[in-house]
């Protein structure tokens, strides 16, 4: 817990520009509840993707073991 995951930083980044409003960044993630939750919301409208967006950018974004997901090694 707390550490780095290994879940590719890059992939969670294109996934979620890209298809972010259905929520695969969150299932490559390990989030299914959450990613479910975004596709019924279409991804809050926008604005969740978009935080989860800049999250993933920040290096604040994290798997379902509450590891964070890196953009780098």
């Amino acid at each position: 817990m707390d550490g780095i995951s290994d879940k590719n930083g890059i992939v969670c980044l294109l996934l979620c520009f890209f298809l972010g409003w259905i929520g695969t960044h969150r299932f490559y993630a390990g989030k299914v509840g959450t990613g479910i939750l975004m596709i019924v919301t279409m991804g809050g409208f926008g604005l969740w993707t978009l935080i989860d967006f800049i999250m993933i950018v920040c290096g604040a974004f994290t798997d379902s073991e509450g590891n964070k997901i890196k953009l780098s090694n």
